[in-house]
This record gives structure tokens, C-alpha cells and sequence, in this order.
């Protein structure tokens, strides 16, 4: 080899050299600067109000602050796309949770960002049930009451969710899909309309996030049937599993920390442990459970096999129920 191309090869290792080193120290100081959390629904929802504190806490453990930006929009497609085009250095981070991440991409897959090709899982923050309801002046007092009115009037009995696509409408169809009932599905434009209509007499039965639908509860407006985990919720013990009535069904929505993929490693390492040890502090513990929410921590395996599972539970619903929500 000749001296000239000696030369050119010590310099060329030399930058590679360089590179590398930096890239590491990079990874080795991260964090340095503030960190971004895509939150995918509008500010005073849940990841802004419930979790504030998890994510406040962890911005000490990290020593740098977590800037949480609101991109709503799409049911939560569009912080995913968000997200998704951010560089993988671990100073984006999606605040995710199953509509987006999950039954967005088996509803649209056309159009949503790929989960499993974009994301890294990084950990599992929370899961929490949504519950069933009907007015208190309803006939219906159970899962085997639902199921038994359907079938007696096919298509006329009515459920509201909170949206076309949404974690609650899905599991109205898991139901119908589970049972073979034919029930009547009315979106609303969140919750809160759908907690209205159901006080109006205007549905027979609404499915919500629980802690939104505990005040019409305790008031005796609301009759709980059911929640859509397998345990229980703590916050309300008296009422009944869906999965009492049948066999293993399962609803529980759950929010996450997802990175680009790409994202060292290293980083989602630091990031799954710092996060875990935050939602062991007590105070975090109570709030999130306050809300109907148990805190979970749970490693990037843990997490990753959750959502490949759950994407073929909706996949198996949406193809079999032809759900189309265009």
C-alpha cells in the first residue's frame, strides 16, 4: 500500500474513531438537554393531568425536564406519527397507549404507523379496566342480563362508546364477537357525551373509562356491570369481571413509553429502569390507583410481547366482526 493511501486510511479511522466515541459519549451522558413526551390526546386528559407527577418525579430521577406536547388528533395517530420521525437519540419519547399503538394500525393499517417496524417498547406504565353501564332505572343487571336482552332484540339494543375505533368501542364488538349478540353501536366524541346520553336514556348501555363514571356511581344515577380486566378494580371491588361471566375476556388499556426505533439501547435501558422506580414511590402508586389505574413498570420484553399479543386479539376481532371505520 502505497504511503499516500496509508494516510487516507489513518484519517479515515481516525474520523470513524472519532465518531463512534462521540456517539458513545452521547449515549453514556443521556440525558443532557430536555427530553420531549408526545402525548397523542389534547392537555387535561390523562397523560397530562393523571400521570403529571409520575412525569414530573421522573424528570428529577433523570435531571433534565420532560416537555410534554400535546399532538391530538386522528384517535391518537398523529403523535404516533410524530413521534415516528423524530431521531432515535432518546430525547423524543411517545407517550403511548393501546388505541394508538394497537388498534389504530389493525383498523387503518394503510394509514397508521406501523407499531412493531417504528417503535421500540420501552416499558408499560399503566393498564386500568373500562367498565360497563346502564341507568339505574334499567332492567339489565349484569353481563348475563346484556347478553340476554340482546339476543332478544337484535340490532335495537344500544352501546356508546367514545368514538368510532376507540378502546371502547372494540370492546363492544369483543363482546358481540364472545356471545353472538347484535347490539347497536353509538359513537360519541368522548366520554363525556357518552356519560350524558346514558344519564338522557338516550343508550341502553355506555362503556367508559371507569374513573370518569364513578361520581354517577356513588350518586346512584349509573349501574356498574361489569370492568373489562380480569382482576377487579380496586377502586371499585364490588363490582364484577366481564370475564366472570365469560371466560377470559379481556379489555385492559394501558399506557406505555415507546422510543423510535433505532434509540440505543443503552438508553431504553436507562429509561425502562428510572420509570420503574418512580411508579414504586407510594404517592405515585396512590394517585394512579386513585383513578383506577395500576401502576405496572414492566421490562422491554414484557411490554413488547403485550402489544404483539394484543395486536392479534384485534386483528382476530376487526376481520371477524368487519369492523371499517372509514
Amino acid at each position: 500500500m502505497s504511503k499516500t493511501n496509508l494516510i487516507r486510511l489513518a484519517i479515515s479511522q481516525f474520523f470513524l474513531f472519532g465518531v463512534i466515541f462521540a456517539a458513545h459519549a452521547q449515549t453514556e451522558n443521556w440525558p443532557n438537554r430536555p427530553i420531549r413526551l408526545i402525548n397523542p390526546y389534547a392537555a387535561g386528559g390523562f397523560g397530562d393531568m393523571v400521570a403529571r407527577p409520575m412525569i414530573d418525579r421522573l424528570a428529577q430521577s433523570l435531571g433534565q425536564p420532560i416537555i410534554v406536547e400535546s399532538h391530538a388528533g386522528a384517535n391518537g395517530s398523529l403523535a404516533s406519527s410524530v413521534a415516528s420521525k423524530a431521531l432515535p437519540d432518546g430525547y423524543t419519547v411517545l407517550f403511548g397507549n393501546l388505541g394508538p399503538i394497537v388498534i389504530n394500525p389493525v383498523l387503518q393499517p394503510t394509514t397508521s404507523v406501523n407499531t412493531i417496524k417504528s417503535f421500540i417498547p420501552v416499558t408499560q406504565i399503566v393498564s386500568g379496566p373500562l367498565i360497563f353501564l346502564v341507568h339505574s332505572e334499567s332492567n339489565i343487571r349484569s353481563i348475563n342480563d346484556l347478553i340476554a336482552e340482546a339476543k332478544k332484540h337484535p340490532h335495537k339494543l344500544s352501546y356508546g362508546s367514545v368514538g368510532p375505533g376507540s378502546t371502547t368501542h372494540l370492546a363492544g364488538e369483543l363482546l358481540t364477537l364472545r356471545t353472538g349478540v347484535d347490539m347497536l353501536h353509538v359513537p360519541y366524541k368522548g366520554a363525556a357525551p357518552a356519560i350524558t346520553a346514558l344519564l338522557g336514556k338516550q343508550v341502553d348501555v355506555a362503556i367508559v373509562n371507569i374513573s370518569l363514571s364513578k361520581p354517577h356511581i356513588e350518586s346512584g344515577k349509573l349501574r356498574p356491570l361489569a370492568v373489562t380486566t380480569m382482576k377487579r378494580a380496586a377502586i371499585l371491588p364490588e363490582v364484577p369481571t366481564v370475564a366472570e361471566f365469560i371466560p377470559n375476556f379481556e379489555v385492559n388499556p394501558w399506557w406505555g413509553f415507546m422510543v423510535p426505533t433505532g434509540t440505543p439501547q443503552t438508553i431504553v435501558d436507562k429509561l425502562q429502569a428510572e420509570t420503574a422506580k418512580v411508579l414504586a414511590i407510594p404517592e405515585i402508586t396512590e394517585r394512579f390507583r386513585k383513578y383506577g389505574q395500576e401502576p405496572e413498570g414492566t421490562t422491554q420484553a414484557e411490554f413488547t410481547l403485550r402489544i404483539k399479543e394484543e395486536l392479534a386479539q384485534w386483528q382476530e376481532v376487526v376481520k371477524t366482526n368487519h369492523i371499517n371505520i372509514d
